[in-house]
Order: C-alpha cells, then sequence, then structure tokens
C-alpha cells in the first residue's frame, strides 16, 4: 500500500481544516504541503463557522499541528491557480485536498494524477452549496457529510463517501454544525485511507441530479425557522 502525496488547501485556520488534518494525521496521512488563504473572506468563512459550532471542541490549530508533524505552510492571498500553481507545479501529487475554501476552478483541478478532492458537509446530491445543516432542517433534507471529487461547478463531481448522520431529538443547530464537520473529516481520512488501498475505482460515482437548487449562505430568517424546528422536535428525519 502506498499513501497518496497530496497538499492541503483551507482558508486560514478554519475549524472545518482544522479537523479534516487532525483527522487525516490520525491516520498517518501527511500532506507534503499546506496552502493556507488569508483574504477577508477567509476572515469571514473562519468566524461564521466558529459561530455554528459554538461551545464545541476543535481541534488544534494549522500552525500546532503542522509543526508538530514538519509539515511546511505557505500562505497566499487567495486560492486560485496564480496563486497555488508557482508552490506545487514541480511537486510529483497524486492529489489536492480540500479542507474548507472558496470555490476553486481552473488549473488547480487538473493538475493532480488522480484528482481534487473535498469532503461536504451535507449530503450530495440533495443538498449542494452553502449552510448544508440549515437548509437540511429547513427543507427536510436528510443530513450527512459526503466526499467527492471537485470539478468546475459546486459540489457536482463524483461521490467517493457519503454518509447520514444520525439525528436525534434534542439536536441543536451547533450539534448538527459540529456533527457534519467531523463526519466529514473522517470521511475524508477513510477516502484517503482507502486510496492506499486501491479502492477508488470501485467506489467513485457519479452523483446525479437534484431537485433542489444550490444553496446560499442561509439568512437569519431561515435560521430561525430551522431552531423553531428543531426547538418543536418538527425535523422530519430523527432516528428516535
Amino acid at each position: 500500500m502506498t499513501k497518496p502525496r497530496f497538499v492541503f488547501l483551507l482558508l486560514k485556520e478554519h475549524p472545518y481544516g482544522r479537523e479534516m488534518l487532525r483527522q487525516l494525521l490520525s491516520a498517518e496521512h501527511v500532506p507534503e504541503l499546506i496552502i493556507e488563504e488569508d483574504s477577508p473572506i477567509a476572515d469571514e468563512e473562519r468566524e461564521k463557522f466558529l459561530k455554528r459550532i459554538e461551545g464545541k471542541d476543535i481541534a488544534p490549530t494549522i500552525e500546532e499541528q503542522s509543526v508538530g508533524n514538519g509539515i511546511p505552510v505557505i500562505t497566499v492571498p487567495i486560492h486560485n491557480s496564480s496563486e497555488v500553481m508557482p508552490h506545487i507545479k514541480e511537486m510529483n501529487l497524486d492529489l489536492i485536498v480540500f479542507g474548507g475554501t472558496r470555490i476553486i476552478r481552473g488549473e488547480i483541478l487538473d493538475f493532480p494524477q488522480d484528482g481534487v478532492v473535498n469532503a461536504h458537509p451535507g449530503l450530495l446530491p440533495e443538498c449542494r452549496g452553502s449552510a448544508s445543516p440549515a437548509w437540511s432542517v429547513y427543507h427536510d433534507i436528510k443530513i450527512g457529510s459526503t466526499c467527492h471529487f471537485c470539478d468546475n461547478g459546486i459540489d457536482t463531481g463524483e461521490i467517493l463517501l457519503r454518509r447520514e448522520l444520525s439525528v436525534t431529538r434534542g439536536m441543536t443547530y451547533e450539534d448538527l454544525c459540529y456533527g457534519t464537520l467531523v463526519l466529514a473529516g473522517v470521511l475524508m481520512k477513510e477516502a484517503l485511507i482507502a486510496y492506499d488501498e486501491g479502492g477508488w475505482t470501485e467506489m467513485r460515482h457519479p452523483q446525479g441530479s437534484s431537485e433542489n437548487p444550490t444553496f446560499r449562505n442561509a439568512p437569519e430568517e431561515v435560521l430561525d425557522v430551522v431552531r423553531q424546528k428543531l426547538s418543536e422536535e418538527s425535523y422530519a428525519h430523527y432516528i428516535d
């Protein structure tokens, strides 16, 4: 078995990427390089996710994990081909792993020989886009996470792994956001373990279509409905 050579991209100190890196390192999958985006978008997205998982355990910082494992870190102002490719074009990479980024298109997606993979905190194809736990409750879609390949669409690439989150009565919106965040990291870890074992050819499959739109960030009025449904336990997909 051969572990993949990969680079890990994330918005600066994003809690989503911190948890994913923790999961990967627990299986001895160590990136060759971490490329963080330090930008106003990164600050906004980081604070948004920290609010969504307020009160929950957060993985060690990227700085702590990278120093502890001898992983070099490069900071760029934006994750796009002109900023990222100069750092990786001479690397013999198998994969690029996204650990919480903005939408990225272009040359980056075509560079590694075995693709670019992402873990999305929603079930695909039913819940593409942003704020998946919120929109899942709002529209009574099952909640979970999906590990998938990246293409030039938004959460439309072929699926590797997909798993539902067990939602029990009494769970809060923060519980759901945290649960899908951790599950996404676990699925990425399992996907890279499967890569070691040569299992991707059998695992990967097209998503198919969705009857739902690609969701954008959930406004406060939507979150109010989500919190009310969870409080009243009227969400349609509890397991108990």
